[in-house]
């Protein structure tokens, strides 16, 4: 069953679907990452694309949960970032196209919040 989006703000960002598949920036519309469809609860990202644009995207739900801030970090399994609880894939950030990022992800499964910031040369 879809869920209903309760926000989605996107600012120089475009998703291939309705909340989740492939993003891209808007600006040189290169790919910046991958969202997957159904294991997060709320996202909220910024980042620098190597085109110099900068980009937002937040996306919650009408059933999302308030998460919790573990101490966990995320794993890397196929260059995927995952929840460590049951290794739900959750995004994939482009090394080749995004020079910098602060991620903000929470797992469906666990409600666990988790932080990544990122900078790449």
């Amino acid at each position: 069953m879809a869920r209903v989006l309760k926000h989605k703000e996107l600012v120089n960002t475009r998703l291939a679907t309705n909340y989740g598949g492939w993003m891209y920036c808007t600006n040189c519309n290169k790919n910046i990452g991958y969202l997957c469809y159904v294991t997060y609860d709320c996202l909220k990202l910024q980042y620098e694309c190597n085109c110099g644009s900068k980009g937002e995207a937040f996306l919650d739900f009408v059933d999302s949960k308030t998460g919790t801030n573990g101490d966990q970090e995320l794993i890397t399994i196929k260059n995927r970032y995952c929840c460590p609880s049951d290794t739900s894939p959750l995004i994939t950030i482009s090394d080749k196209n995004v020079k910098q990022y602060n991620l903000e992800i929470t797992c469906k499964a666990c409600g666990t919040i988790f932080h990544k910031d990122e900078t790449r040369e």
